[in-house]
């Protein structure tokens, strides 16, 4: 062989070498390429998965974040409640004024309670439901059927849908 097919054959290896050397560097180049790709996709799967879950939180704090203060203020109301029932058998005419006052300052507060999403749970004619209603007795009563409320001794109430304290009933049984 000659020095020109020698340095010609050097030159083609050369070439060859250096091409698979630009393919691999390429397939590893393509490869992070991918490799970077998934990860950003993943993350920002990630970013709205947690912008989600974050406005969901958001929505439930504003729904049940004064949930602590109203579950209080429903002893007031019963206390109203008490006090209206104690004193409305009283023949007096002053009393009777005053139950009245009490009655519709009762009524305020429960509006004002209404507004901020809490509800009284539906008890007296219903069917028992040991989801909002918490049995304290069972009388016979043939007026009425069987396991429907027949005396509610404390009001239930709901925030939003979600139970804060059980009615306290009495419950009709007819066997």
């Amino acid at each position: 062989m000659t020095n020109e097919n020698v340095e010609n054959s050097q030159s083609e290896a050369k070439a060859e070498v250096e091409t698979e050397a630009t393919a691999e560097i390429n397939q590893e180049s393509n490869k992070q390429e991918d490799d970077f790709k998934a990860k950003y996709f993943y993350l920002a799967a990630e970013m709205e998965n947690m912008r989600r879950r974050f406005e969901r939180e958001k929505e439930n704090l504003l729904k049940f974040g004064n949930e602590k203060v109203l579950s209080g203020l429903i002893t007031v109301v019963d206390n109203f409640d008490l006090t209206v029932n104690a004193l409305k058998s009283d023949n007096d005419d002053k009393v009777k004024n005053i139950v009245t006052g009490i009655d519709m300052v009762r009524n305020q507060f429960l509006d004002v309670l209404k507004q901020n999403g809490l509800s009284q749970v539906e008890a007296l004619g219903k069917k028992f439901d040991p989801n909002f209603h918490e049995a304290l007795s069972q009388m016979p009563a043939a007026d009425a059927a069987d396991e429907e409320v027949i005396q509610v001794y404390q009001s239930g109430y709901s925030l939003n849908g979600r139970l804060l304290r059980a009615a306290k009933v009495v419950v009709a049984k007819n066997s």
